[in-house]
């Protein structure tokens, strides 16, 4: 079976860094990812998928990209289900990334950066 996902999109917001009972480090996103067509007015769509990360690479996603982040994901969908407040069973589909590649080079904010980049 084959199951592997491809993403180039931006984060909707900072990622959220969280870590389990036993310390292992877990960070959530949103890609919005543009569709490769234009709808009826024009305009390009986007998906909005969500994505997790564990341990290192969560850290170091969590620490260097921020909202509007320009990103490459591959990884696996999972899905998973729950029983909602009202009763009813929830699934949830998710990308679970292997890798996190940043698109874009963090801008230079100083005289010395700009010139030493």
């Amino acid at each position: 079976m084959i199951n592997e996902v491809v993403l180039v999109g931006r984060l909707t917001k900072d990622p959220d860094l969280r870590y389990t009972t036993d310390g292992v480090a877990l960070a959530s996103f949103r890609l919005a990812v543009n569709r490769n067509y234009k709808n009826q007015e024009g305009v390009v769509e986007a998906d909005f998928v969500s994505c997790t990360v564990w341990r290192k690479l969560a850290e170091t996603t969590a620490n260097y990209c921020r909202k509007g982040a320009l990103v490459g994901v591959t990884g696996r969908i999972q899905t998973r289900k729950y029983e909602g407040q009202n009763g009813d069973t929830v699934y949830v589909t998710d990308v679970l990334a292997d890798s996190v590649r940043f698109m874009e080079r963090k801008p230079a904010t100083t005289e010395h950066e700009r010139v030493s980049s």
